[in-house]
């Protein structure tokens, strides 16, 4: 049965599927042409030097996480044992890529009203063993850049964004996932653009760039420039360059049709963002004050990938009673992300400090949930909920 309120719909129309058409008519599949013309116009819009899209977002976060580990600067060069502070609330594929290169995480509170660092919490935790920060904008809300970059200014550490439920988001007139060294996005189904399956990682280093190019593709040679920083020179000879394997590297390749897709969603951006804030501002409207719970605060512009529902501590309900209340009105809602990440086993296999209380995100993972946001006009979701009462 389709909720009458779901999490994600469509974005997509007839250019989307005339995209596909092309590529079917083309016969190639594989990584091309398609997706080089969807990386060029990516960076542009994005305001980077240089884009590599993958195949998912989780995708883009491991090879973020990778291009640390070869890079040949050794004021960015991220080693086994070092120590990278996260947010305790964000997604799985945050973190996994940290522990499988064998990085130490210190997970770091919240903030309850904007569900991204507690800027106090983050400030106290950075010390000597810092070595490098994942900021992560949840829910399409961006961070205080200023204040974190005033944090690190000076120290050696390596700022990173994980940007996958942010594109769009701007702080200060300048993009999410593009205040760090790198940044990541997605593009599955239920974000702000949707190519089936994909991700990208943008970085203005070149030289990060051309460690990307081949760790993405099995960490061959061949799809790196003639002049770059990984080999110096390339042979001109393709038949040598076509299995020179120069970095322990994965198949994170997307399709063609991924990057055509891509590109018709791209053109359609701004006009998703615009209808998701016009959306925000009736939500924020309709329900500030709501006697139950309260919203995220926005952070510089945000691109509102959904609603967050934080219950106030007197709401007189719980979490599982607001959900059955919302499940019989039709709304589709699941948990704020993965809430308290901490919690989980899978914790026995990441190396990990906790810095302080997580009070915050072990509030949210209890009483907090999200609903979806549209491109389109969702008036009758915002005045369902405001006439909710416990």
């Amino acid at each position: 049965m389709t909720p009458r309120f779901p999490l994600a719909t469509s974005t997509w129309d007839q250019e989307e599927y005339d995209a596909l058409q092309r590529v079917i008519g083309s016969g190639m599949f594989s990584m091309s042409t398609e997706v080089r013309a969807f990386e060029e116009q990516f960076a542009a819009f994005f305001g980077s030097r240089h884009a590599v899209m993958v195949n998912s977002g989780s995708s883009a976060n491991l090879l973020m996480t990778a291009a640390l580990f070869f890079t040949q600067n050794d004021g960015l060069r991220l080693r086994q044992g070092d120590e990278i502070i996260v947010p305790a609330v964000s997604w799985s594929t945050t973190y996994y890529p940290l522990a499988q290169y064998g990085l130490i995480q210190k997970f770091v509170d919240i903030d309850r009203e904007t569900l991204n660092y507690d800027l106090d919490a983050l400030e106290a935790a950075i010390d000597d063993k810092t070595r490098a920060i994942m900021v992560v904008n949840l829910l399409g809300n961006p961070n205080d850049f200023n204040r974190i970059k005033a944090m690190i200014a000076g120290r050696n550490i390596v700022l990173l964004e994980d940007n996958c439920e942010s594109m769009g988001a701007t702080f200060g007139g300048q993009q999410a996932g593009t205040f760090g060294k790198m940044g990541s996005y997605s593009s599955f189904f239920s974000h702000h653009i949707s190519t089936m399956e994909g991700g990208v990682v943008v970085t203005d280093d070149e030289e990060l760039y051309h460690v990307m190019l081949s760790l993405r593709a099995h960490g061959w040679t061949r799809n790196l420039p003639k002049h770059n920083h990984v080999t110096g020179t390339k042979s001109d000879d393709p038949f040598e360059e076509s299995f020179n394997f120069v970095l322990p590297g994965y198949n994170l390749r997307p399709l063609e049709m991924s990057g055509a897709l891509g590109q018709s969603q791209l053109r359609k951006l701004p006009a998703i963002i615009a209808g998701r804030r016009a959306n925000a501002r009736l939500f924020v409207d309709r329900l500030s004050n709501h006697p139950l719970f309260t919203l995220q605060r926005e952070i510089g512009d945000s691109s509102w990938f959904g609603f967050s529902v934080l219950l106030r501590p007197d709401a007189g309900i719980d979490r599982a009673g607001l959900v059955a209340r919302l499940d019989e009105a039709g709304f589709e809602c699941r948990p704020i992300v993965a809430g308290n990440f901490t919690k989980n086993p899978v914790m026995q296999h990441i190396a990990h400090r906790i810095h302080g209380d997580l009070v915050n995100a072990r509030y949210i993972d209890e009483n907090g949930l999200f609903i979806g946001n549209h491109h389109y006009p969702i008036p009758e979701a915002a005045e369902v909920l405001a006439g909710m009462r416990a």
